[in-house]
C-alpha cells in the first residue's frame, strides 16, 4: 500500500462515518486528533470487514487477521508494511497500544470462528470488550485522558455503545445468521430456537431486548459518572457520543423490537440539538 492509498483508507474511514452519528462527535476535535480517531475507525472497517464480508472460507479470513497480527508486530518494531502506514503518526503521536489493536483483532476472530448466536452473558460481555472498549481504550489517548479514568470510561462507554448497535441491528445481524443476544434471557422469556430470523419473530423478543436495554443504560451511567468528574482530556467528544447513542436507545425502546420493526436514526434536528447541548457547550 502506497502513502496515497495509506491515505485514502483514513479518507474512505471518513466517508464511511460521514453519514453516522459517530462522525458528529468526530467532527468537533482538532485535525491532528480528528485525523488519528477516522485512522482507529479504518483500521477498524478494515479487520471488520474481513470478519463479516463473507468472501472466502473461515479459513482464509483468520488467515487474513493472522496477517494484521503480524503487520502490527512490524509496525511496533519499527518497520511498518505498506498498508500499516496510516497508523505509523497515531501510534507514535499518542502512545496508542498494540495490545489494544491485536483485542479488537481478537473480537474479529470470535466472528470469524462461528456465527455468534445467543451467547451467554460471559461470552457477549468479552465480545464488547473486544470489539467496543478496546476501541474506546485507543481513542481515550487521543482525547488526552490518564489511563484510570480513561480505561473506566472506554470500559462502559464501549460495551453501551456496544449494546444499543446490538439492539439496534438484530434484523440485519439475524440476516447474516448471527443473534447477539444473551442465551440467558432468551431462555428466561421462552426462547428456545436457534435459529436468529426465528428467534427474533418470536414477539418475546421484546422483552428480551428490553432486559439489554436495562444493562447499556447501566453501563450509560457509569459512564457519565466518570464524565462529570471532569477528568483531564478532551471529554466532550465521549460526552457527545454516549448522548447520541443513549438518544438512539431511547427512541428504539420507545419504538420496541417486537416484529414487524423500524430501526431508528436520528433527525438532523434532533442530532444538532444534542451537539449543541453535550458537545459546544457540554
Amino acid at each position: 500500500m502506497t502513502l496515497a492509498a495509506s491515505e485514502t483508507v483514513v479518507q474512505a474511514a471518513q466517508q464511511k462515518a460521514s453519514n453516522s452519528s459517530f462522525y458528529s462527535a468526530m467532527r468537533l476535535m482538532p485535525k491532528a486528533e480528528r485525523e488519528a480517531m477516522f485512522a482507529i475507525y479504518g483500521f477498524c472497517r478494515l479487520v471488520d470487514d474481513i470478519a463479516d464480508d463473507g468472501i472466502g472460507t473461515r479459513g482464509e479470513r483468520n488467515a487474513q487477521l493472522v496477517k494484521w497480527r503480524v503487520d502490527l508486530d512490524e509496525l511496533y518494531a519499527g518497520h511498518p508494511p505498506e498498508r500499516a502506514n496510516f497508523l505509523v503518526d497515531p501510534v507514535k503521536r499518542y502512545g496508542l497500544r498494540k495490545e489494544d489493536f491485536l483485542t479488537v483483532i481478537d473480537g474479529m476472530d470470535m466472528d470469524v470462528a462461528e456465527d455468534i448466536v445467543a451467547p451467554d452473558l460471559k461470552t457477549l460481555d468479552l465480545y464488547c470488550e473486544r470489539v467496543a472498549s478496546a476501541v474506546g481504550r485507543l481513542s481515550i489517548k487521543v482525547f488526552g485522558m490518564d489511563e484510570g479514568p480513561g480505561f473506566a470510561l472506554a470500559h462502559d462507554l464501549g460495551r453501551a455503545l456496544q449494546l444499543t448497535n446490538i439492539l439496534r441491528d438484530i434484523d440485519e445481524d439475524a440476516a447474516i445468521g448471527r443473534l447477539y443476544l444473551p442465551r440467558e434471557y432468551l431462555i428466561e422469556a421462552g426462547i428456545t430456537s436457534t435459529d436468529p430470523k426465528a428467534a427474533i419473530a418470536d414477539p418475546r423478543i421484546d422483552q428480551v431486548c428490553r432486559r439489554v436495554a436495562r444493562d447499556a443504560h447501566a453501563h450509560y451511567e457509569k459512564a457519565a459518572a466518570v464524565l462529570a468528574k471532569r477528568p483531564k482530556g478532551r471529554i466532550g467528544t465521549p460526552r457527545l457520543m454516549g448522548a447520541v447513542y443513549g438518544e438512539i436507545l431511547r427512541q428504539t425502546e420507545a419504538v420496541g423490537w417486537k416484529p414487524p420493526r423500524t430501526r431508528v436514526s436520528l433527525s438532523k434536528s434532533k442530532l444538532l440539538a444534542i451537539v449543541l447541548r453535550h458537545g459546544l457547550f457540554g
